[in-house]
């Protein structure tokens, strides 16, 4: 009796020390290892994507010691690449492989204008990854571009900027923004409107595919009585809406619609994340992130 109960106490004493030792294993916090996802539209346009890859090393001089990843929210654009033999992944990929490779921290960077759709299906996705079993220990999305009055007024500061010089007081200037279905979000650039309009008068932003559209923008601009306008990109890369719908020679590009109410165009192809003093604003909404992990 004594034997097989000395037995029967041994073997729950080896229970109870594995189910102690599996508890702490389990329970036992990771060694921590942080990465930042770096989320994008996307491009096909290669002097757009040397932006990018600025953008790249601006992010690792803040950041020294960081993994970087790249996601790009366009599924058009990442099969357009690939039929090229350019491999980009999602968003959602990039997390899977920072997942599979033990990454505890991830900040993922919104390179978005606006808080719109994809910002809002990117931050959602993001948000279920971190809800994962055995995923991160932490994820969090920073804001794009424009997040407030503030990034609003900083990222005008700095396009005026980068206006060329040679350009004269009365000469019109009108940036070409992407626009969006998403009404609040899209509402930001009636708000960047009202700022650049109080820093300079002959200053208009206009979208693609939101409001102010460019129709909107013709009347303003006659009463301006301007004769020459500077065309501009106000997305972070020149890509296919700058170089088609902006500067193109087709008959319904922002160009040849002004060239044709007679009014002589300058074409400045360079996207916002060209500019540092924009691309500051984008830091130190990662940096805000950043914060949270400590």
């Amino acid at each position: 009796m004594r034997r097989g109960f000395a037995v029967s106490a041994a073997v729950i004493g080896l229970v109870l020390l594995c189910s102690a030792y599996g508890f702490a294993a389990h329970g036992e916090k990771r060694p921590e290892k942080r990465a930042i996802l770096l989320a994008a539209f996307g491009t096909t346009v290669p002097e757009a994507q040397k932006t990018l890859d600025q953008v790249t090393q601006r992010v690792r001089q803040a950041f020294p010691g960081v993994d970087i990843r790249w996601g790009y929210t366009s599924s058009l654009v990442r099969k357009k690449l690939a039929k090229q033999g350019k491999v980009y992944d999602s968003p959602e990929t990039a997390l899977s492989r920072l997942m599979d490779e033990g990454y505890t921290h991830v900040a993922v960077l919104s390179l978005h204008t606006i808080p719109g759709e994809e910002f809002h299906d990117l931050n959602r996705n993001c948000k279920l990854f971190g809800q994962m079993a055995g995923g991160f220990d932490r994820i969090l999305v920073a804001w794009p571009l424009l997040s407030s009055h503030d990034d609003t007024t900083r990222a005008a500061t700095a396009v005026l900027k980068h206006i060329p010089r040679e350009r004269k007081p009365q000469d019109a200037v009108i940036l070409m923004g992407h626009g969006s279905e998403h009404h609040p979000a899209d509402a930001m650039y009636s708000a960047m409107n009202i700022v650049l309009q109080e820093m300079d008068p002959n200053v208009f932003i206009a979208t693609v595919e939101g409001y102010p559209s460019l129709e909107d923008i013709l009347p303003k601009l006659e009463k301006k009585g301007a004769r020459k306008v500077y065309l501009m990109p106000f997305m972070a890369v020149a890509g296919d809406h700058a170089r088609n719908d902006m500067a193109g020679d087709d008959p319904d590009s922002w160009k040849s619609v002004l060239k044709k109410k007679g009014y002589t165009c300058e074409v400045v192809l360079k996207g916002t994340a060209e500019y540092p003093d924009v691309v500051d604003i984008w830091l130190d909404h990662l940096r805000s992130a950043f914060a949270h992990f400590n």
